[in-house]
């Protein structure tokens, strides 16, 4: 099985989709995910010469799912043993964001599977004890969220450990600037018994990543937005609630990629929570 669709009963599973993706598919039925579909490891171990026959077809069938004939989407590594209790990959392998056309999604998925061979990923691998010998790696594509405002969100707080807390980590622009810790976002600290802020700190945000034809830039952030609060009081709710019902339907505090576009809160990564004691 080379390709199945987020939310296929099929996509659950770690092993075929990768740990990202599999997390993503189960989640879909009961959270707005972005629509997309994955290229199993199973495509990664045997039908490499096969993939722009595949992703043609799902492409094509995406845009018809989202009403564009050229749907923008992010290319995003699943590996096999991603988004664990205990590694998450964070940042070990390749991420594509705002790729349109099926030449620049074969492109992209080609480069994920080579980062799954890179000295970076395979270094991590070893020292968390993982096997190197051959990766398994799935490769997700997503229609892409074209975020205001993105945030990482923990349903429980991971410097201190107290469980009684959501912590929001929000700025301007897509979320690669955050999680690259290229700015510094605001954070939000709230309470969960009545989903109250308890501290609020504004983050500098000078830097954004925005979508340009073929990709993403990391901009400067507009003057009047930097010390301007990312997310309104309602946001901050909304985001804090996601995080509480994501734990509530995974069992364990999560560590959760979202995004707002057009007013509406988007899933788009959810694991556990790796510094926290579970």
């Amino acid at each position: 099985m080379e390709l199945v669709w987020l939310g296929d009963a099929a996509a659950h599973e770690p092993l075929l989709t990768g740990g990202k993706a599999a997390a993503l598919s189960r989640l879909a039925a009961g959270f707005r995910v972005p629509p997309g579909f994955v290229l199993t490891t199973e495509a990664f171990e045997r039908a490499p010469e096969l993939i722009g026959a595949i992703l043609e077809a799902a492409y094509a069938r995406l845009g018809h799912l989202v009403g564009e004939e050229s749907p923008r989407v992010a290319v995003r590594s699943s590996a096999a043993d991603e988004d664990g209790a205990a590694t998450s990959f964070a940042g070990q392998h390749e991420t594509y964001l705002n790729l349109v056309g099926v030449d620049e999604v074969v492109g992209a998925v080609a480069r994920c599977w080579e980062s799954a061979r890179s000295e970076r990923a395979l270094g991590y691998r070893r020292h968390h004890g993982l096997s190197s010998a051959e990766p398994a790696i799935a490769v997700l594509i997503q229609h892409l969220v074209p975020a205001d405002v993105s945030a990482v969100v923990f349903s429980a707080n991971p410097l201190t450990g107290a469980r009684d807390e959501v912590v929001i980590n929000a700025s301007w622009g897509l979320g690669e600037s955050i999680v690259g810790g290229t700015t510094t976002p605001d954070t939000i600290v709230v309470r969960r018994s009545d989903l109250t802020v308890a501290r609020h700190t504004v983050g500098e945000k000078r830097r954004m990543t925005v979508s340009v034809p073929g990709g993403t830039r990391e901009v400067d952030v507009p003057a009047l937005l930097r010390s301007r609060l990312a997310l309104s009081d309602e946001q901050v709710v909304a985001v804090a609630r996601l995080a509480i019902a994501l734990e509530e339907a995974v069992g364990h505090p999560v560590d959760v990629e979202c995004a707002l576009a057009g007013g509406e809160l988007f899933l788009l990564q959810s694991r556990p929570i790796t510094t926290l004691a579970l």
